[in-house]
């Protein structure tokens, strides 16, 4: 409606319009504005308990894991020496190990050669592992194959036997062996080759056999793990030893000092469930933190206004913090652990939880079976915190209803000011007729009054005042 407006009166008829339309509809607008501002703090806030509440449901599901409590440890006083591990059905004991020697791995190496050596006729080289192998690899060499060549050629054919080859070149001689090294541990398994054609007899090697004049052998004799378990003198091909104890592993990294064994004890897994304790007091603690930022008032300055949380007054956080703190206060039956404190977790003055180490140490070695109980379990503290926070955050639970709610208040609000719009345009369509009426009375009078008052002036005698 706006235009060139006011010519007969004079007056800014576009924008006395303007601001009487803007009176008539800010007081609406404003409302709106507050409401919409209100309603997408209390969704963003609710949002923020669902996710706070989620992960310290996720943390308690952990913890709630009957598995956790049945996990064994096998911890060794000595980890440069051993590590051990344990599985759940392995039972509790200390036992006295001392490593004498670690299980080793064939490596030879054929008598030193002509510097220049290179196969002279077609022959094979065949490479056992140990004077039983079942399954001995033969080497195909060409006439004049270099001592790289056959190096390649072996390393080719021996990898799926886990043996590799080199060239060792002596700087003083200049003269090469060739030196091969096995993967496999154990008495036995000694590498040897026998070579069949022309020089490549040359390349024998006994690897049982420790090395002669002309003649290769062992650097490295193949030989088993000794090591005793309180006082038996055992024996491994490997390194990794599975079952020496029933459901234990060991794996030897290295030989004890004499009269100096190591202690490896197999109990319940203390530290595995420490830790998860200590998950479940952090996710709890972030779960206040999060609840008190939500429903508190923060002074930021004397001349500025406190930040005020989204969920200020909310009964529905006052309801489930209570809830929870009523579980964790509540007597659980267990005999020897009747409330969370009796673990060394207790409630501080800001509503969060602290661990006291050394009583939760205490507890899970004098009550381990106790501690399950407690947490764990159909009638476990974690199963009655998760019965109290569940229906809060359960798929159509109160959390995602109050979002609805308020998410459905906000497509109301969108409503609301669509028809405020078309209400501001029916108003400035009224008063833009009405003043537009009354600046063509006004032009119609001052042309009246201007016609008037020049034919007045025409008359004999008429003399203005004016003038």
């Amino acid at each position: 409606m706006a235009g060139i407006t006011g010519i007969g009166s004079g007056l800014d008829i576009n924008n006395i319009v303007k601001a009487m339309v803007e009176a008539e509809t800010a007081p609406k607008a404003a409302q709106l504005s507050r409401l919409e501002k209100t309603t997408t703090t209390k969704i963003s806030a609710l949002g923020s308990l669902k996710g706070a509440l989620s992960n310290f449901q996720t943390t308690m599901k952990d913890l709630n894991k009957m598995s956790l409590f049945e996990n064994r440890t096998a911890v060794s006083s000595n980890t440069s020496a051993l590590t051990a591990s344990a599985s759940k059905t392995a039972l509790s004991g200390s036992y006295s190990v001392a490593v004498q020697q670690l299980a080793s791995s064939s490596k030879v190496a054929t008598a030193a050669l002509a510097k220049d050596f290179s196969a002279d006729a077609a022959g094979t080289l065949t490479v056992s592992l140990g004077s039983d192998d079942e399954s001995p690899v033969t080497v195909n060499v060409e006439n004049g194959a270099s001592l790289i060549e056959i190096r390649d050629a072996l390393n080719a054919q021996l990898k799926d036997k886990g043996i590799s080859a080199n060239i060792v070149n002596n700087p003083s001689t200049k003269q090469p062996q060739l030196v091969l090294s096995a993967e496999a541990t154990g008495d036995g398994k000694d590498i040897s080759i026998v070579g069949a054609g022309g020089n490549l007899s040359d390349l024998n090697i006994d690897g049982a056999s420790a090395p002669t004049i002309g003649v290769g052998g062992y650097l490295e004799k193949a030989s088993n793990a000794k090591f005793t378990i309180d006082g038996l003198a055992l024996e491994s091909a490997s390194n990794t030893i599975d079952d020496a104890i029933p459901d234990v592993s060991f794996t030897l990294k290295g030989k004890t000092e004499e009269n100096k064994p190591l202690t490896v004890t197999v109990g319940q897994d203390n530290s595995g469930v420490k830790s998860q304790l200590q998950k479940f007091v952090d996710s709890y603690n972030e779960l206040i933190k999060v609840t008190s930022e939500l429903t508190g008032v923060t002074k930021v300055g004397d001349d500025k206004a406190p930040v005020v949380g989204g969920l200020v007054g909310d009964s529905t956080v006052r309801t489930l913090l209570s809830g929870m703190r009523n579980e964790l206060t509540n007597a659980s039956g267990v005999e020897g652990l009747q409330v969370l404190a009796d673990l060394g977790i207790t409630t501080q003055k800001d509503g969060t939880l602290k661990i006291d180490d050394e009583k939760l140490g205490k507890a899970l070695e004098s009550n381990f079976d106790a501690v399950a109980q407690f947490v764990a379990g159909d009638n476990g503290l974690m199963t009655r915190m998760d019965k109290r926070i569940n229906g809060y955050v359960e798929t159509g639970g109160v959390l995602e209803q109050r979002i609805k709610g308020y998410t459905e208040t906000t497509t109301k609000i969108d409503t609301q000011r669509e028809a405020l719009i078309r209400r501001s345009g029916t108003i400035e369509a009224r008063l833009f007729k009405q003043f537009n009426a009354m600046d063509a009375l006004v032009s119609q009078l001052n042309n009246t009054s201007a016609s008037l008052l020049q034919s007045l002036e025409n008359l004999p005698g008429f003399v203005r005042k004016d003038k």
